[in-house]
């Protein structure tokens, strides 16, 4: 009987890489059969989990990229060409949260750098990774979203906003993709214990506040995002485009 989550002979790229939920993603999709390209802004992350990740069996190749810069993205899908001739699965996971405070205070420079990455960079990298799958007759990406997305975060208004936006070009690329049998879906991650969620996770009176309403009752562990992931990459979601799947141990019921 085939394995549905089999990921054997795929290449994946999965893009803030380094640590966190990205760090889950790579390390599972491996355990899976994919050649991981580990992805984030200093290779020396990348490097340590790619190198982590072959000591226990698996394939990972480290690839700084930032993705909120346009020509570091271009370099990057170069270069995969160049060592892989194919992408079969690309996980937008980098994102950018440099404010947390009122949505009045918000200043330019927080507004671009949230921007820039979280729509930006991953409409660009779904583009670049489109065209390759495009070629090679098909592939699956997957989003890193947010619930903040569908329901915004207090003091946490532009990050809100970008992964609203991050939903939708989901659906949108799941669209227009389909006919090229480009997969497209997102994951909503809950309240989740990283370092990105830090400004949340170490202030009591806001972690307080948030276990009152995650009917589960505690923080997510990063290793429990990455399931869901596998389940989107593979064959086991093989009719499954332009969905969002909500992780968030029942926040938004």
């Amino acid at each position: 009987m085939k394995d549905l989550f089999d990921l054997t002979g795929k290449v994946a790229l999965v893009t803030g890489a380094s640590r966190g939920i990205g760090e889950s993603i790579a390390r599972l999709l491996a355990q899976y059969g994919a050649h991981v390209i580990v992805s984030s802004r200093k290779i020396d992350g990348c490097e340590a989990v790619a190198s982590s990740i072959r000591d226990a069996g698996g394939k990972a190749t480290a690839l700084a990229c930032h993705v909120g810069e346009m020509e570091q993205i271009t370099q990057a899908f170069e270069t995969i060409k160049k060592d892989f001739g194919k992408l079969d699965i690309l996980v937008n996971n980098a994102a950018a949260n440099p404010f947390f405070g009122h949505i009045l205070d918000t200043d330019l420079g927080a507004y671009n750098k949230t921007v820039d990455v979280n729509i930006r960079g991953y409409f660009f990298m779904s583009i670049e990774a489109g065209k390759m799958m495009k070629e090679q007759g098909g592939g699956v990406i997957l989003n890193t979203a947010s619930v903040n997305g569908v329901t915004p975060g207090d003091m946490q208004g532009i990050y809100s906003i970008t992964k609203a936006a991050v939903i939708s070009m989901t659906k949108s690329f799941a669209k227009e993709c389909g006919k090229l049998n480009i997969r497209v879906n997102a994951l909503l991650p809950g309240l989740t214990d990283t370092k990105f969620a830090s400004a949340l996770t170490t202030n009591e009176q806001i972690l307080n506040h948030a276990l009152k309403v995650i009917p589960l009752g505690r923080v997510a562990d990063p290793d429990e995002m990455a399931g869901t992931v596998l389940y989107l990459v593979s064959d086991a979601s093989s009719y499954t485009t332009g969905t969002t799947v909500v992780v968030d141990g029942g926040m938004l019921a």
